[in-house]
């Protein structure tokens, strides 16, 4: 199988500036002196996403699932590491340079209305792309929107309407419509049932694997949402404060995961008709990305006991385990 992409140490770190605590006689006209930090929003991560593949990628909030996904389609510059798309180093490529490439990397956002600009139809909103990338003419690009509304299960009369009357189903097809309008071959699913009532979500995932499979189209599915990643997905990477901790063939993970964080995770998860998992009880909360632990970032809430030195002191790499999975932790076998 073919990697459509690969990520190698693939870090990014935003600037952000903290403010000294106050000092005796500080008074609230004194200037406040600041410090530089940085956040650690994605450190390191090397992953490939075969062509035709789902790959899942799942963590609580803030663990860097969002940035990982758009500073892959380079919507962020990266600080260090490369990705490679189509064989295509594009880390280091301007924008001019980048964008034929842009036309195979497209991306379906969190919130549908948030993605369209109200003051655009919804056809105009289809059409933009195509305007953009130069594709076809007045004439074939209005033929294009017909058929893009018509493939996500939209009426033609749609594009003549604004995105407030439309609901969240329909504007979240409108976004996956816009997504597919340049022909693209990697499209980064960011949350995309996350903001639709429930009902709506089943609809939506369907959409996407049956377009999936016309298409030939290859995902990375970014979600919290354990339940529908297990559902859609064949391989998932689990997040934790910036890091890939464990990846692994979606029915495996399920059945037997590796990672502590991982177990957690999963035992969280509702199941009927199936053995009852011990509850694992997370203690603490999510360390800052700012000055995150020496050693596993997620020692500090590990629930094993008798944890070696090294969980304190080393930063575990993913490694292969004995059943295949791979996971960044000193005490999975």
């Amino acid at each position: 199988m073919t990697a459509l992409v690969e990520l190698a140490g693939l870090t990014k770190h935003f600037p952000a500036k903290l403010a000294w605590p106050k000092q005796p006689g500080f008074h609230p006209w004194h200037a406040i002196t600041r410090r530089s930090a940085v956040v650690q929003a994605v450190t390191e991560v090397s992953l490939e996403i075969v062509e035709g593949e789902t790959l899942g990628l799942v963590g609580e909030s803030g663990s860097g699932k969002s940035t990982l996904g758009r500073t892959l389609l380079r919507l962020e510059d990266p600080t260090a590491g490369s990705i490679t798309f189509a064989g295509t180093p594009i880390t280091a490529l301007g924008q001019r340079a980048l964008r034929p490439l842009r036309k195979q990397m497209q991306m379906i956002f969190q919130d549908p209305y948030a993605s369209l600009d109200p003051r655009m139809t919804i056809g105009a909103a289809i059409a933009e792309p195509l305007e953009i990338h130069r594709l076809g003419t007045p004439r074939e690009q209005v033929q294009k929107v017909r058929e893009l509304l018509a493939k996500v299960g939209l009426r033609e009369e749609s594009s003549q309407r604004y995105p407030h009357e439309l609901s969240g189903g329909q504007r979240q097809r409108v976004g996956i419509a816009r997504a597919l309008a340049v022909g693209p071959k990697f499209i980064v699913c960011d949350e995309p049932i996350s903001a639709l009532d429930v009902s709506i979500q089943a609809q939506i995932v369907n959409l996407l694997q049956d377009l999936q499979a016309t298409e030939a189209l290859t995902y990375l599915f970014i979600s919290h949402d354990l339940q529908i990643v297990e559902h859609i997905c064949d391989r998932v990477a689990v997040m934790y404060l910036g890091r890939i901790v464990e990846l692994a063939q979606a029915p495996e993970l399920y059945r037997a995961p590796q990672h502590p964080y991982t177990q957690a995770l999963l035992t969280a998860v509702p199941r009927l008709g199936a053995a009852k998992r011990t509850r694992v009880v997370l203690q603490g909360d999510v360390p800052s990305p700012i000055d995150p632990p020496s050693g596993c970032a997620f020692h500090p809430r590990c629930p094993v006991k008798g944890k070696p030195k090294a969980c304190f002191e080393q930063i575990p790499t993913l490694r292969v385990l004995g059943n295949g999975t791979r996971a960044a932790c000193h005490v999975a076998a």
